[in-house]
């Protein structure tokens, strides 16, 4: 399970110019497995590759969202 640091994780969302919402559109779920997902901290692999993918993440900016302490 992944320790997501929510805060970053909004801030790269903005900064995509995209909402949570339609990142979870984007990322192939729906709107309520989302955020009940990003709540739970249980974001499964396959939704860390559409979020990475979605916001153009580079791998040092994934590891600092989703492996943070």
């Amino acid at each position: 399970m992944y320790h997501v640091n929510v805060s970053r994780l909004n801030g790269r969302i903005v900064e995509a110019g995209m909402t949570k919402e339609s990142l979870a559109d984007k990322i192939g779920l729906a709107r309520s497995t989302f955020f009940r997902r990003l709540k739970s901290n249980s974001l499964r692999i396959c939704d860390v590759h559409g979020i990475c993918e979605a916001l153009n993440l580079s791998a040092a900016e994934a590891c600092d969202i989703f492996l943070s302490q």
